[in-house]
């Protein structure tokens, strides 16, 4: 008996991606009171055309800059000096997730959460609206947070991962900074500066956030990004 496959009955899905992370650019802000990353090159391709004898050239960058930068993800160790690191994430924390949005409107700056749903092995993603003000000025004033009570809420519902589509989870005047200090105590990975939250319904997607492995590495950015 000869079995046959008919590719044609499959050629109908479609996977759509939807870019979540902010590009990183040469002197570009980075987290209050931290340097703006500089992006240059090693050598450019005018450099390196003599070393292969002008039949080919490459163009070879460097990139100085702190962890926080763009869209990036916070790490264990980045709260706790015993913590998991960059390289000790599991995949499976970080990609492919099944994908909650869930509305947070401040109450003036603070956002309470009410929701009860089950977020188990998920990204739960808070969205705000407030990534609109990237680039001005005006996004780096004090921003949306999560209350206590909405932190304590997630830790509840056990997410795999939680990200958030403004500049720091925590109110940055409580140096005690509890969602940091609950949830990455829980190994639970953080991703701030998310954008395009917008375009996303309120499940039905997976989430993917990846940074590189880095050994003592506390936060990293990440190309983070929605597949349906």
């Amino acid at each position: 008996m000869r079995l046959t496959f008919n590719w044609r009955k499959f050629s109908t899905v479609h996977l759509k991606l939807v870019d979540l992370s902010h590009s990183i650019e040469d002197g570009m802000k980075a987290y209050p009171g931290f340097p703006s990353p500089k992006i240059g090159a090693y050598f450019t391709h005018a450099d390196s055309a003599p070393r292969y004898e002008n039949k080919s050239s490459f163009y070879i960058g460097k990139v100085e800059m702190v962890y926080n930068v763009g869209t990036y993800m916070d790490s264990p160790f980045h709260r706790y000096e015993n913590g998991k690191d960059l390289s000790q994430i599991p995949l499976e924390k970080i990609a492919s997730l099944p994908g909650i949005v869930i509305d947070g409107a401040p109450e003036g700056r603070e956002i309470n959460l009410d929701s009860n749903e089950n977020l188990e092995g998920k990204a739960a993603l808070i969205r705000t609206g407030w990534d609109v003000r990237w680039g001005s000025e005006g996004y780096w004033e004090p921003g949306p947070f999560l209350s206590e009570e909405s932190v304590d809420l997630l830790m509840k519902s056990k997410p795999s991962l939680v990200g958030v589509d403004f500049w720091n989870i925590d109110d940055v005047a409580n140096l005690s900074r509890p969602a940091h200090t609950k949830l990455l105590a829980a190994e639970t990975p953080i991703v701030e500066h998310l954008c395009s939250l917008s375009s996303l319904p309120s499940r039905g997607f997976k989430f993917w956030a990846v940074p590189p492995k880095i050994v003592k590495g506390a936060s990293f950015p990440v190309r983070a990004f929605a597949e349906f």
